[in-house]
């Protein structure tokens, strides 16, 4: 039985339906120009200006050839290609096709000298179609800009993004398959100094729109720069409301006080590498205690008043039984995080190479996401409660409309193209757990409609926040929502999120400026109600790289040569190799001799974190992981990088009998660093191959891959 409110709350909804037909009308008549806010040199877009890029199916795109472009970046990298061919010319670039086939949506294309590529972008062409329908539209063009986004067809050309990406360096203290950027392999320290981060900084709040209010500083492994503290510090001092760290959490979990230090400069949130409940789940990282160091981690950042993102790399056959799991812990724990961030795998640093049996087997797209979420949970519609990130930009619109010409930033706005992210919102009661879908009792695509009409017309903030109120109304379902939830409660909700009330400006809610303190951190927390996000956001690869994609990227790379997209530094032609090169602090050898090297945790090493005391996560048994996923091992399918070497090398070993003769040679050189004669095989090094092809050389048992002598060579 509906408790007594819902049913006043029916009739509200049903009054408001009526005040919506004539306040709606009213509003058509002569909107207002849109204002040209501080924060940009360009007006604010009504719905209709906003421009889209190709959308449906069949449909063509631009991409690039997944072996042209390694061939091309290595040119580069040797030095027989200026890097400024990527500027004025179209280097590896193909066309190629989104089509349906076989009830999936796939990227086709073929390279002149290559041949045929193809991959799957969606396992559900309904929710695909949805994700596009409701895409509101790019934001405005970046401008001003033209110091920092020159990057020739991976140019970033719209919007001024959510995130700025910073990596302060390249060093790591783990050492994972997958790494997109091959942390600690590439022969050299890549390491920001203090002025480069002052610079980058200074240089993003520099260009328009100015609306980027988030910045995340990643790696490697940030916290391994000695500047990290300072980074997040100077930060909040110029202006970004939300600072982050990208980070695998052993630092924060060896000690509280660096938590501490880490939220008195400024941190807000933990963007936490998190692959499965349980160290079983997360023993691919090769880490003895991975799970126990995260819930240390956990436990420190929350205590200090820093918020949470577990981060999950989903790859088919590994983890992808997690998905359930994780969102459970979430929902048991909505005192500790609200937001689930799913990254499908993308193949690239250590996995560019990757052969076509494990990509077409490790595949996860947005779409599985989606499905998992609901098999795995049963929560969640796809094509009714799951939204391309970009969604929320209509409402960034009209929070930015209440807000007026003076304000100094931009609401921060996902503008990204609806291929690159999707979410699931979650109504959360933090005291009995409950959990329903937001969009199960808010009509969120005519919502949405109704928001833009408010854009469109560009009344004063009271009308805008008026006709907000009655849209909201009008599309809210009592009857629906959990158990305890109300209308007020979601008009509340609406006020803390965008600010628009004297009581957001009074840290009414708890502030999320510079000046917060632990007293404003605990005060937004005791809100009843959590929404929770369940988000996934897809990286591309050489693969499935759509231009579409990157030139309007939300997320970009802040660097010495300029802001790069996300995928475009990553993946594409790969920005991050050139440019790191480029900017090479020092070899590793050089290195080390100057300041050691720091602790790499791998190969099953443990972290210390002592005992993990659980007084702030609630962690039930039954979602604890005690074996690893075997679905590869079942399918005798390789699970890294690693493993393809070195089935690469066994089958090499199988075709050439002097291939063991070579490896020996070759460990003598490089590892031992022994100059032979030429053609002189020292006694002992005669390699016996057993049955299945393992090789031991100096008949002690012990063997060099491919993949460790080249570790030791870019020592």
């Amino acid at each position: 039985m509906h408790r007594p409110i819902k049913y006043v709350e029916k009739g509200l909804t049903l009054t408001a339906q009526a005040a919506w037909a004539v306040f709606e009308r009213l509003n058509r008549i002569k909107p207002n120009p849109s204002f040209t806010p501080a924060w940009s040199d360009k007006p604010l877009l009504k719905s209709y200006q906003k421009t889209k890029p190709p959308l449906g199916w069949p449909r063509a795109t631009d991409s690039l050839c997944p072996r042209c472009v390694p061939e091309i970046r290595k040119q580069i990298l040797d030095g027989k290609l200026p890097h400024e061919v990527l500027l004025n010319e179209k280097v590896g670039e193909i066309k190629a096709q989104i089509v349906e086939r076989d009830g999936k949506i796939l990227m086709v294309k073929d390279c002149p000298r290559h041949g045929h590529f193809e991959d799957v972008m969606s396992i559900d062409p309904a929710m695909f179609r949805h994700i596009e329908e409701v895409f509101p539209g790019r934001d405005i063009r970046a401008h001003s800009d033209e110091q920092l986004h020159n990057h020739g067809t991976s140019t970033v050309k719209y919007g001024r993004g959510a995130v700025l990406t910073i990596d302060l360096t390249n060093r790591c203290n783990m050492m994972c398959d997958p790494c997109f950027m091959d942390a600690n392999q590439v022969g050299f320290v890549h390491e920001l100094s203090w002025d480069d981060i002052k610079t980058l900084l200074d240089n993003a709040i520099s260009i328009k729109p100015k609306r980027q209010m988030s910045v995340q500083f990643s790696g490697g492994e940030p916290t391994l720069s000695p500047y990290f503290l300072d980074a997040v510090r100077y930060s909040r001092k110029v202006g970004y409301t939300s600072v982050q760290a990208a980070t695998n959490g052993i630092e924060f979990a060896k000690s509280f006080e660096f938590c501490q230090q880490a939220a008195e400069a400024g941190l807000r949130y933990v963007y936490l590498q998190f692959d499965g409940i349980g160290n079983a789940a997360n023993s691919h990282r090769a880490v003895g205690n991975l799970f126990d160091v995260k819930l240390k981690a956990m436990e420190n950042v929350h205590k200090a008043g820093i918020e949470i993102v577990p981060v999950t790399t989903i790859i088919n056959g590994i983890n992808n039984e997690q998905v359930g799991r994780i969102i459970k812990f979430a929902l048991d724990n909505p005192k500790l995080t609200s937001f689930c961030s799913f990254q499908p795998v993308s193949f690239t640093g250590r996995d560019e190479e990757i052969t076509d049996e494990r990509r077409q087997a490790q595949r996860y797209t947005l779409s599985h996401l989606a499905h998992d979420v609901k098999d795995q949970t049963g929560l969640g519609e796809p094509t009714r409660d799951w939204f391309p990130l970009s969604f929320v930009s209509t409402f960034s619109d009209w929070s930015d409309l209440v807000h007026g010409p003076g304000a100094q930033w931009g609401q921060l706005s996902c503008g990204c193209h609806p291929n690159c992210g999707v979410g699931m919102a979650v109504m959360v009661d933090k005291e009995t757990r409950e959990s329903v879908p937001l969009s199960a009792f808010l009509n969120l695509d005519q919502l949405a409609k109704d928001v833009a009409k408010l854009n469109d017309a560009a009344r004063g903030k009271f009308l805008s926040s008026l006709g907000m109120a009655l849209a909201i109304m009008r599309n809210y379902d009592s009857f629906k929502t959990p158990t305890h939830f109300s209308l007020a409660a979601m008009m509340q909700k609406m006020d803390k999120t965008f600010g628009v009330t004297n009581k957001a400006q009074r840290g009414g809610y708890g502030k999320v400026s510079g000046d917060r303190t632990l007293e404003d951190i605990e005060k937004r927390r005791k809100d009843r109600w959590c929404v929770l996000m369940i988000a996934g956001m897809w990286f591309q690869d050489l693969f499935n790289y759509d231009f579409r994609r990157t030139e309007q990227c939300i997320i970009p790379y802040a660097t010495q040569e300029g802001e790069i997209s996300f995928c475009a530094y990553n993946t594409g032609i790969g920005w991050r190799n050139i440019i790191e090169k480029m900017h090479m602090t020092a070899t590793l050898t050089r290195w080390y001799e100057e300041h050691g090297r720091h602790e790499i945790f791998a190969g099953g090493k443990k972290v210390s974190v002592g005992n993990v005391q659980l007084e702030r996560i609630q962690l039930n048994d039954e979602l604890v992981t005690t074996e690893q996923q075997h679905d590869l091992d079942r399918l005798g399918i390789a699970k890294t990088a690693r493993e393809e070497k070195l089935r690469a090398r066994d089958a090499r070993q199988k075709n050439d009998p002097e291939y063991n003769a070579k490896m020996a040679k070759l460990y003598r050189e490089v590892v031992l660093k022994e100059k032979q004669p030429e053609g002189f095989i020292p006694l002992g090094t005669l390699v016996n191959t057993n049955g299945n092809g393992n090789s031991h050389a100096n008949g002690n048992g012990s063997h060099v891959s491919e993949h460790d002598t080249e570790a030791v060579a870019g020592d």
